[in-house]
């Protein structure tokens, strides 16, 4: 054992040397479309599955979702629309293992049975020889329709309706008589209340971005195959609704060779939280800075010291306006205040070195809380953003001073890690917040890639996206509507902020805190769906960071 080895073999977890990133295991995949065509051919090609046992296990696995999510199948009608394509197949097997459930299936075919072709084409041909009753969709005759589907609830009530429209393969916009359909589908389960059960994807949602392309089938049951997808879990599933993935037979050995670049974050990424041994002290935990606040908004930076202070760092100090110092000495009771001569109501570039060297002297900062965006304060942040040696957490007015600032996002030194919302994003990229909220994962990559090596990105809202530069992006399923309230993303950047002074790598620290500020929230919210504050929030953060593993669905 070398000198630097036995050095390493007595300190705390986060002042070791090189050290490297932990990944929690299992990590859960979520796989784009062309991802999962990948994944289907090789498990047809590769490795000998055919597309039939693929399609088999698909519905089937469907028919246990309904069975366990909406009740017995037994002596209910299930009336699936089939699609064009494999995803109509699908709804076939669906059809068939519902009769074998002791269902009543009602078919609704979108176009002429005839045009299938291949597996689906197979399940078409079983489903004439049972004899299940169909018919062909004819929007003309539309009230028909309706009429027989509800003659059929009067003797056999109506369990469910199944989208076998369009799957994750869809990617222009659903136009004529599959659009009528859509809207019929919607129409069923509004007003008669019906649940819907959209099968591996909400036809008309594109699978990789979450947009709507026209319209879209609004889903109570997403049974999805093999992996997720990106638009499960964008935007808060608002289309989806509950999702299950279920096991097709998809070989890990295909997954593997894939090795997608997404991932849903878990409750096991608390494993990478670093450990504390009982001779540890204050010191042993780190030491964060945080550098905001300004005349009219000091509470935007009192709150990243609390969140930093409940994310377990050791310590933590605020770079704070001289006639200011009395107001966050009196409201941060634990944390520190270095009152700079400089700077009056709001930061100054006049402080720039006093500020270097608090920065130089702790292991991570927050920069941005409550700043303000004043001449004398936007060249301060370009300078700190530039030059500043720790990792830092950049938010707020800092990055909107960055995006009208004429500078390069990849010149810095330390680690950068980003922290918009979809304006301050569209701002960064110079594009709309449409543009942004319509490919999430794309705009996050792309600030990532722009910011360089060792930079990561957390988009904020819900299903809240984090990037790095290297292309790897993971989507938080945590967090509730009660997140809309002021200062909740100053929590949020000095959870961030708190974890990087613990030691943690970026993409762990931005991972671990997003998913625990989201599940302070939903703690929050089963005692009230909104209307928590942004202090709340903070103090709830120690129980989330500390919270047992669970099974999670």
């Amino acid at each position: 054992m070398n000198k630097e080895e036995e050095e390493n073999r007595f300190m705390h977890p986060q002042h070791k040397r090189n050290t490297v990133e932990k990944e929690p295991a299992p990590a859960e995949p979520v796989v784009t479309a062309g991802e999962m065509r990948e994944l289907d051919r090789l498990a047809m090609e590769k490795y000998g599955i055919p597309g039939l046992v693929l399609m088999e296990n698909a519905g089937r696995a469907t028919c246990t979702c309904m069975n366990d999510e909406l009740g017995g199948l037994a002596g209910r009608t299930v009336v699936v629309f089939v699609g064009p394509g494999n995803n109509g197949g699908d709804g076939l097997v669906v059809a068939r293992h519902a009769l074998q459930a002791g269902a009543s299936p009602l078919l609704v075919y979108g176009g002429a049975p005839e045009n299938l072709r291949g597996d689906a084409a197979v399940n078409r041909d079983i489903a004439l020889r049972l004899e299940l009753e169909y018919l062909v969709f004819d929007p003309d005759k539309e009230e028909d329709l309706l009429e027989l589907i509800l003659s059929r609830h009067a003797r056999c009530p109506v369990l469910c309706l199944v989208d076998a429209l369009f799957g994750t393969g869809l990617s222009r916009e659903i136009q004529g008589r599959y659009r009528d359909l859509v809207h019929l589908i919607n129409r069923l389960g509004r007003e008669f209340s019906w649940p819907v059960v959209a099968v591996d994807m909400p036809s008309g949602l594109e699978s990789d971005t979450g947009r709507i392309l026209g319209c879209a089938v609004r889903a109570d049951l997403t049974v999805t195959y093999g992996l997720a997808k990106p638009a499960h879990y964008l935007h808060g599933g608002e289309l989806t609704g509950s999702v299950r993935v279920v096991d097709i037979s998809i070989p890990a050995r295909a997954v593997a060779r894939v090795h997608p670049d997404g991932e849903r974050i878990r409750a096991a990424v608390f494993d990478l939280l670093p450990a504390r041994t009982p001779a540890s002290h204050k010191g042993s935990h780190g030491h964060l800075l945080v550098a905001g606040g300004s005349a009219g908004m000091t509470g935007a930076a009192i709150l990243a010291c609390r969140a930093g202070l409940r994310s377990g760092c050791g310590l933590v100090s605020a770079v704070v306006p001289s006639d200011l110092n009395a107001v966050f000495e009196h409201n941060l009771v634990e944390a520190m205040t270095i009152p700079l001569p400089c700077s009056r109501a709001c930061l100054s570039q006049d402080d720039l070195e006093v500020i270097l060297d608090a920065a130089a002297a702790r292991q991570a900062v927050v920069l941005g809380p409550g700043l303000g965006t004043a001449e004398t304060t936007a060249a301060l942040v370009v300078a700190l953003y530039r030059e500043m040696d720790p990792p830092a957490v950049v938010d707020a007015d800092a990055l909107n001073i960055l995006a009208a600032a004429d500078i390069d996002p990849a010149d810095h030194r330390g680690a950068r890690l980003l922290t918009p919302h979809p304006g301050e994003m569209a701002r960064l990229l110079a594009v709309s917040s449409r543009d942004v909220q319509e490919d999430r994962i794309g705009a996050a990559r792309e600030l990532a890639r722009l910011c360089g090596p060792g930079s990561v990105v957390v988009l904020k809202g819900a299903g809240t996206v984090v990037a790095r530069d290297d292309g790897r992006w993971a989507l938080n399923t945590t967090g509730n509507p009660g997140l809309a309230v002021g200062g909740s993303g100053d929590v949020l950047s000095g959870l961030i902020g708190g974890l990087l002074a613990r030691g943690m790598s970026p993409w762990d620290a931005a991972r671990v805190g997003v998913h625990a500020h989201g599940l302070a929230a939903d703690q929050l919210a089963r005692k009230r769906p909104y209307g928590f504050l942004a202090t709340e929030l903070a103090a709830r953060l120690p129980r989330a960071l500390c919270q047992p593993k669970i099974k999670e669905t």
